[in-house]
This record gives structure tokens, sequence and C-alpha cells, in this order.
């Protein structure tokens, strides 16, 4: 089964696809997984491998760690284009993420005042105001809407009790251009059942959910690493791109590709 494969908090620099050179902050704990989603792609596996016995980081200690690193990398001279809130779960879950952004403000601030700070959420807390605030403080609010047909959205994503995407959608729309929308396309079958994202139906509702999310930009990408869902497979890259050129062409927005 797939696991975890960040097992540390702080990790990186690493080359993200979509962001460059990336500094990662994992807000999980380093030993498990805790998320409002899981989804069939997730490199970080399966909720139900637990989550673990670490617990979460403090905020203390998110700190002290995200500055030893960044006075490391001054030292030495490396270069780095952002730092990037993923991890083994959702970032938005830890109750101190509004603080932990505050202080990552400050330390970039300090040690690297060109960089960007991006989080990657599953918008399943958009409607907390303290997680929202948060997120309009950063330069990369990247925001997952992976399909905007409730019945695709339950069999990818397979979000936790109480996800309303007609909610999720109108949250997310609340950002306009502060928002990044960041769309995984993957086909495949899961229990018994087709796996397809990519379908007429489903860009069409996704351009429809764009317009009224009216974003900066949009992410479209596919699967790069082992898939806990063994059955998944890569969109082809001239797909990708057939379909950004077709979300661009009905919206106006900017597609950005990575496959």
């Amino acid at each position: 089964m797939q696991t975890v494969i960040f097992h540390s908090t702080i990790f990186g620099p690493i080359h993200s696809r979509r962001l460059g050179s990336s500094l990662g902050v994992n807000l999980m704990p380093n030993d498990g997984k805790i998320c409002s989603f899981d989804c069939l792609y997730c490199e970080a596996g399966f909720n139900a491998q637990g989550p673990g016995e670490a617990g979460l980081p403090s905020r203390d200690s998110v700190r002290t760690q995200l500055e030893a690193k960044l006075k490391q990398l001054t030292e030495e001279c490396r270069p780095l284009d952002v730092i990037t809130f993923s991890g083994n779960g959702e970032p938005t879950l830890h109750p101190e993420f509004g603080e932990i952004i505050d202080d990552t403000i400050e330390l970039r601030d300090k040690y690297f005042p060109n960089v960007k700070i991006s989080v990657l959420s599953n918008a399943t807390r958009l409607g907390r105001p303290q997680v929202a605030e948060a997120l309009r403080k950063i330069d990369n609010n990247i925001l997952k809407l992976d399909s905007a047909i409730p019945e695709t959205v339950e069999l990818i994503d397979r979000p936790a009790a109480g996800y309303k995407l007609e909610k999720v959608v109108e949250q997310i729309g609340s950002f306009g251009s502060g928002a990044i929308v960041q769309t995984m396309l993957c086909r495949g079958e899961h229990d018994g059942k087709i796996v397809d994202n990519t379908t007429d139906a489903e860009i069409d509702a996704l351009i429809e959910a764009y317009r009224r999310i009216k974003p900066g930009s949009i992410m479209i990408y596919t699967i790069d690493r082992p898939t806990p869902e063994v059955k998944l497979r890569r969109v082809p890259r001239e797909e990708l791109d057939a379909i950004a050129a077709r979300i661009t062409a009905a919206t106006g927005f900017p597609v950005q590709v990575s496959g």
C-alpha cells in the first residue's frame, strides 16, 4: 500500500513541476496521514494507514525548523522560488494554521523576501474565517477542484461527510482572482467503477465552475508518481494541452499544464 512520503516537517527544496524550487512545509504527522479528502491518486497514500503516533508539529516547532532551514539556504547561497505548504494531508486542518502562515511570512521577508508562499489546499476549510483570512495573505492560494460533478468528486476525492460541492465552488469564488484553481485529471478504475474526469461532460462542468469562480489562473495536471489506487493512469500531455486550450477558449483564463 502506498504510504506517506514526507517524514519531516520541513523538506526539500525539491523541484516542483508547477512552482519551481520549492521548500516544503508538512503540517501533518511525519508518520501518518490526516486529510478531509481520501483521493484515489494521493501520493501520500490512503487515510486508512492512520494518523501515526508523532502528532501534529507545534507552531513553535514549525517556526524553529523553518528558520533554521531558511538560514542554512541563505548561507549556502542556494536558490529558492517558493515555500509550499503540502505534505501528509490537508494543511489547513492544523489548528494553528493562521498563526503559522503569519510566522512564515515574517521569516520569508527576513531571509528570502522575493520568494513566494504557496498553500496547496483541497478547499474543505474555506468556511472557517481564520483559514480564509490566512489564505488571503499568501502569494499562491492553490485550491483543488477535480470535478464539478458531485458523483465524480465522491468517486475520485472521497471527501469527508458534509462536503457540498456547490458551497465549495462558491467559497473558492469568494477569492476571485486571488485563487488558483488546481485540477487533477486521471483515468482508470476503482472498485469496479470507471474513473475519468476528462470526458466532454466533465470538462463542460468544470468550465462552468471556473466561470463562476473567476480565478486568477487554472492549473491542470495528471499523475506523476505511484498512486494508492493502482488502476489509475495518467492523461497524455497532448490531451492535457487540448483540454487547456478548450478551457482558455471558453473562459479566457490562463491555464498552466503539467503532465
